[in-house]
């Protein structure tokens, strides 16, 4: 197949780009660049079934040639990227879905959705399961990436109803593991940075909220089944081991070794903001859809992400 990843230059985008590529298909990768780098594919150059297009989503799409699947996984991920880039933040999600869906119309192409759980919010139903429609806060800091993927939720299944467009639907929980962005504030890149370098990990409140931490080959298997199936509906995939973000911060010091301190902090801006008090998803539909689960443990997951974080920050 020929297929096109938007976001292909970040963090998942890239390790998507491996997986289609390991599979014997031609992948273009699509990204501006705002959130991604080409660090991320730096290893796929030369390779005669790889192309780069460096473009924002919400602008007109062209792509020459035929295209026999669209990932759109084009979109900042991280708090504290929605506080910087809110405008962008919805863009992509309403104007870059529109675009990336027109294109899979005019192509006769499968579009998968790379939506989140944050669609769930500050959840009041735990664990979350896909029927659950979520308690978001429209108007708070974090609303500007909740609903824009509420809403492109909501405009692929239009698009899938109207035009006839054959759509999939990933909710995707907490993701880590190698070329996530040193500095893109989420609580994986930043107690493992501060492990390394011996600074305090800050954990912000009292660190009793939960999260649940699927590692990314796990997530990018979940993907591609999903892809495979005839599921049109979103379906969860994540890892629900759950545990606290104190707990969390206290695994990072033992794996790293570090003699870091923990400590408890109050951030200075919104980041927090609506912050999920519990996090953790029913995955029954994709063991009963796609026969899937996470495979790989917290331990074995960090093992093999802190050496590519300490490379980065020259460690070692």
């Amino acid at each position: 197949m020929r297929v096109l990843i938007t976001g292909g230059a970040g963090f998942l985008g890239s390790h998507l780009c491996d997986r289609f590529l390991a599979e014997g298909h031609t992948v273009i990768a699509m990204d501006n660049l705002i959130t991604g780098s080409t660090d991320n594919i730096a290893h796929l150059a030369g390779n005669p079934n790889f192309k780069f297009i460096q473009h924002d989503v919400t602008e007109y799409i062209y792509v020459e040639g035929d295209l026999d699947a669209i990932l759109h996984f084009a979109s900042p991920a991280s708090p504290i990227d929605y506080l910087e880039l809110p405008i962008q933040t919805m863009k992509v999600g309403a104007l870059g879905t529109h675009k990336a869906l027109g294109l899979a119309k005019a192509k006769g192409a499968r579009f998968l959705l790379a939506s989140t759980s944050e669609a769930y919010g500050d959840p009041l139903v735990h664990p979350q399961t896909e029927d659950y429609w979520g308690n978001v806060n429209p108007i708070g800091p974090r609303g500007v990436y909740d609903e824009a993927k509420r809403f492109a939720e909501a405009l692929t299944m239009a698009y899938h109803r109207y035009h006839g467009v054959d759509t999939r639907i990933v909710r995707i929980f907490n993701t880590y593991g190698p070329r996530m962005r040193l500095g893109d504030g989420r609580v994986v890149p930043n107690f493992i940075a501060q492990a390394l370098t011996g600074k305090p990990l800050t954990v912000y409140g009292d660190g009793s909220q939960t999260r649940s931490f699927c590692y990314v080959s796990d997530l990018v298997e979940g993907i591609y089944r999903l892809w495979h199936s005839d599921e049109v509906y979103p379906v969860n995939i994540g890892n629900p081991v759950e545990m606290t973000i104190l707990q969390f911060a206290q695994k990072v010091v033992e794996v790293t070794e570090s003699s870091s301190e923990i400590i408890m902090v109050q951030p200075k801006d919104e980041r927090t903001k609506d912050d999920p008090k519990v996090r953790k998803p029913d995955i029954s539909k994709a063991r009963r859809v796609l026969g899937w689960e996470p495979k790989v443990s917290l331990d074995e997951g960090l093992r093999k992400t802190i050496p590519d974080f300490a490379r980065r920050l020259n460690i070692g």
